[in-house]
Order: structure tokens, then sequence, then C-alpha cells
């Protein structure tokens, strides 16, 4: 082990073994010593790290007396206690496993072979390696942890079938680069998602897992936990949270208002007229308005720095711009306002008394449409070119 010394730069050991570490007392010394073992045994260059997010049980005590350096991570949550970790770090890579004892810290050498062979992150996969009975609680095991997996595998294409493994390594320069944000148990899922979108080298490798040491109740809350990571992924996948939810809306209001537009339809008993249409009418505005925010969103994630630089956003924006937008809204507003006086004229000659509204309302109700629409696109086409001043390069 090196003598203590400030982080810098440069990291001057291969590997930091990190733990994160909240009233581990009971299991942190063992799991110190045995990546400490691992180590020697495999003349690693290495150190073994405790970022402790403030214990009170004397973790702290203990870690160090098992050989590891550890430091006061203050910002409480899991997330916090690692960014701190991973910014403490002297190794070049960093392989992070919970302090509790359930992860065989003696089986790392598959992580440090694959960051070797120049992996940027790679994780361990539970389900393919082994959990032990009792390990993992069955709501977790069938339902909870195979659903988000599954929705992270298909939002952003990751090959990763453990999304919750705490057990996983990763360079240190490819970490920072991630801009890591998430303070919780997301914290996880953000480090393979950023990866997976920064196109960087992402894999995995079958781990075990085994029932922890604690003796109380784990830090994880399953529905709580499992809400923060949904909501973490639609965040960071505005094209399932706006764009593909809009587009089905558009397409269902579309198909049904041109059935309806001509003339009622009859299913059996049931006669469906201009009542169903203005609902199609309803969710063709509302499936606009989700496409809208889906380019909001997805401007405002990139000049945040929350979604990686997009080439073909830059594409679209070369020809969507707010000129463009202007003339469409312009063209939706005037065809909408022609069938407006269409409406008018007929109303007009019928003494602007009663009209059969099966009738008219076939006219009104697609004008009122394109007046609206055409409203939504001049001033999206204004709130965008305002989110977008930022993304644009100086004029030389």
């Amino acid at each position: 082990m090196l003598p203590s010394q400030p982080p810098h730069d440069a990291p001057s050991v291969e590997l930091s073994i990190l733990m994160p570490c909240l009233n581990e007392a009971r299991t942190v010394g063992a799991c110190v010593q045995q990546a400490v073992q691992w180590l020697r045994d495999h003349r690693v260059h290495g150190e073994v790290l405790v970022a402790d997010n403030g214990s009170w049980d004397g973790s702290q005590t203990q870690a160090e007396a098992a050989g590891a350096r550890v430091i006061a991570a203050a910002p409480r949550g899991y997330g916090a206690a690692l960014m701190a970790g991973i910014r403490a770090a002297r190794g070049r890579f960093i392989i992070m496993a919970d302090a509790d004892g359930s992860y065989d810290l003696g089986a790392l050498a598959p992580f440090l072979e694959r960051l070797r062979a120049g992996e940027d992150l790679v994780v361990g996969n539970r389900f393919r390696g082994g959990i032990q009975p009792g390990a993992m609680p069955p709501l977790n095991r069938y339902f909870g942890n195979p659903l988000l997996t599954g929705l992270g595998r298909l939002f952003f294409r990751s090959p990763i079938g453990d999304f919750y493994c705490g057990l996983r390594g990763f360079r240190r320069e490819a970490a920072l680069a991630m801009d890591l944000r998430a303070t919780g148990m997301e914290f996880a899922i953000e480090l393979v998602v950023k990866a997976t979108l920064l196109g960087m080298r992402v894999s995995e490798v079958p781990t075990t897992l085994a029932p922890d040491g604690r003796g109380r109740a784990p830090h994880l809350r399953p529905w709580r936990d499992g809400w923060r990571t949904l909501r973490f992924m639609l965040i960071y996948s505005p094209r399932w949270l706006f764009w593909y939810p809009g587009l089905a809306l558009i397409l269902g209001g579309l198909a049904l208002v041109i059935w309806i537009l001509p003339a009622p339809r009859t299913l059996g008993n049931v006669t469906i007229d201009v009542h169903t249409l203005l609902f199609g009418a309803m969710a063709i505005i509302l499936g606009v308005q989700a496409l809208s925010f889906w380019t909001f969103t997805t401007v405002f994630a990139v000049s945040e720095g929350l979604l990686p630089e997009s080439r073909r956003l830059r594409r679209v924006f070369r020809v969507a711009t707010l000129e463009v937008g202007l003339a469409a809204g312009a063209v939706c507003i005037l065809l909408g306002l022609i069938g407006a006086v269409q409406a008018v004229g007929i109303w007009e000659a019928h003494a602007f008394g009663p009209l059969d509204i099966s009738q008219t309302m076939r006219l009104v109700i697609p004008s009122v449409t394109l007046i609206v629409l055409g409203a939504q696109l001049i001033l999206s086409s204004f709130f965008l070119s305002i989110l977008w001043v930022r993304r644009r390069e100086p004029s030389p």
C-alpha cells in the first residue's frame, strides 16, 4: 500500500478497489482484507479505498486497520460516496464493490483483464454467475431487476444484462469524462447509461452474489429506488418519453380522423361520428406537443451535458430552421382559417340558424386543429431557436 497522498490527475497505481461505506463495521474489515490479499496474490500495484459516507459505528477504524485508505465523503448518498472515491482514487483503473460481503473480492481478475484489454466499463452479471439462496429478494430477482434491466437495454441498446450489479470496473479517466451526477442508488444506472451513450467500450463478466453480512436491513428501498431508476431512464431517453408516444398519438389520431371524416361509421349497433372525430384531433395535437417536448428536452440535455452531442440533431437543425418552422406554422394557420371561413359561409347560407352538426363539424374540427397546430409550430420554433443559440459555434 502506498502512503497517504493527495489525489492528482495522473494516478500512480494501476488499480484502486473502491468501496462506499455507511455503517458497515461488521463486514468492511473482512472485505478490505480480502481485497488487499487479492492485490498481493496477483501482484497488482494497487490500493483499497473506502469512501465513508458518515458512518458512526466505527467502520472507518475497521477499514483502516485492515489496510484501506479511508476518505470522508460528506454529501450523503451511494452515488455521492462513489464520486468522492473516484476523484480521490490513485489508480488508473477502479473496481467498485459493496462493503457488505456480498461480492467475492477474490475473483476480480476477469475485471482487471478486460480493463487492461481496453474496455472502459466492465459490469458483473449475477444472473450468469450465480445468486445464492437469500442473497436477493424474490421481488428484485424475478421482477424488478429483470424489468428495469430490460428497459435499459431497450432504451439505450446496452449490452449489460444486470444493470444493478454493484461489482464493476472502469477506467478512472472514463468515469470522470462521463460527468456523473446521480447521488443516490441510480448512480449505478447512470454509469452504464452514460458509457453506452458516449460510445465507450462496455462489457460484462459473470459474478456471484452471496447474502450480505450486515445483520440489518439494506440501504436499498426496492419501490423507491425502482421508481428513481425508471425516472432516470426516461429523463435520459427523450425518445421513449416523448418521441415514440407522440408519434403513436399522431398516427392513431390521423387514422381515426381519416376514417371518420368522410361520413359517420357504424360498428354493429354503435355509430361513430364527430364526437369521436374530436378525440382524434385531440390525439394529433397532443402528439405534436410530445414531439415538441422531445426536441426541447434533447437540445436542453445536450446543452447541459446530460446527453452527448448528436450529429443527427445538428443535421436536423440545418434543415429545420426558425424560418422553416414559422413558414410551416403560417401555412397550417392559413389552411385552418380557410376552413373556418368556409364554415361561416355555410352558416350564412342557413341564415345563421341551426346547422347539421354532423356535417359542419367535419369542417370545423380540422380547421381548428390546423390553427392550433400552426400556433404551436410558431411558438415552438421561437422557443427552440432560443434553446439552440447556446449550441451554435461563434461566428468567425
